[in-house]
């Protein structure tokens, strides 16, 4: 039997014994031999037939839809964890994962920003800038550094790389390092690139930049990897630094990057 076809059978089980009848209008009384709610309570739930719901507990060889598994996860009102588990399990695509979300990072993560003693910043989802402290304004000199109206779009990665001119020069080897982010940022997004904010980005970048439009069609996909990155800063030289990327728990599509300096060999 598949393991995860099993594992998803045990902890649907589990959900459903610790489910309180009355909660979902179903009689409650002496009657019920063991606690929560009987399968055929569970299969009307989720709109399957019993025989059906049985299976999938029973960790039986069947397919289970996506739509079922929503059924079952907005039921039983999932959390946010449970939710993405029970479609990990059924190796499904939870439909809700493309949903947008706010792209406000968490004010304790910008609280520990003047803390970290090296360049570091928040990129959002679309990888905007969210929020740096004054090393990464320094080691982003003419970008970063420069006063911002609180009204207008926060500073965006992708437009730094691919839209303004300077940028080349401050990205030693830019075309390589391009190429790369642009098969970061198609991973990063790979459950929201029908999202009309990520269609937005991606007309606007492929109208500006051949180099990008280019990149975009090849359709690379790379997971973001930590690693040297060399700057050739306008004021200090060269400069090089090891960069690592964390993402909150909370707030995964956060991303916390730190860029350390290496010293100069």
């Amino acid at each position: 039997m598949d393991s995860r076809r099993k594992e998803l059978g045990e902890f649907i089980q589990v959900l459903r014994h610790r489910s309180q009848p009355a909660d979902f209008g179903f009689a409650s009384g002496s009657r019920r031999r063991t606690a929560g709610l009987r399968r055929e309570e569970m299969a009307q739930l989720i709109g399957i037939s019993p025989t059906w719901y049985t299976w999938i507990e029973q960790g039986r060889e069947v397919n289970v839809s996506a739509e079922v598994l929503d059924r079952l996860a907005r039921s039983l009102r999932l959390n946010r964890s449970e939710r993405a588990y029970v479609f990990e399990m059924a190796d499904r695509r939870d439909p809700q994962a493309s949903q947008p979300e706010d792209d406000d990072a968490a004010p304790i993560y910008s609280t520990l920003l003047p803390e970290i003693g090296v360049p570091a910043y928040l990129m959002g989802r679309y990888w905007d800038i969210l929020d740096w402290n004054a090393a990464a304004a320094d080691l982003f000199s003419g970008w970063l550094d420069q006063p911002h109206d609180a009204n207008a779009p926060p500073p965006n990665m992708l437009r730094f790389v691919f839209l303004r001119a300077e940028t080349r020069e401050f990205l030693v080897d830019w075309e390589t390092r391009a190429r790369r982010i642009t098969a970061e940022f198609r991973a990063d997004c790979r459950a929201r690139l029908d999202e009309p904010a990520l269609l937005r980005l991606v007309s606007e970048l492929s109208a500006g930049s051949t180099d990008f439009a280019r990149f975009w069609k090849q359709h690379d996909v790379l997971e973001r990897q930590g690693g040297e990155r060399r700057f050739q800063h306008p004021k200090r030289g060269l400069i090089t630094c090891q960069q690592t990327t964390l993402r909150p728990v909370e707030q995964e599509h956060i991303k916390l990057v730190m860029l350390r300096p290496l010293s100069k060999r």
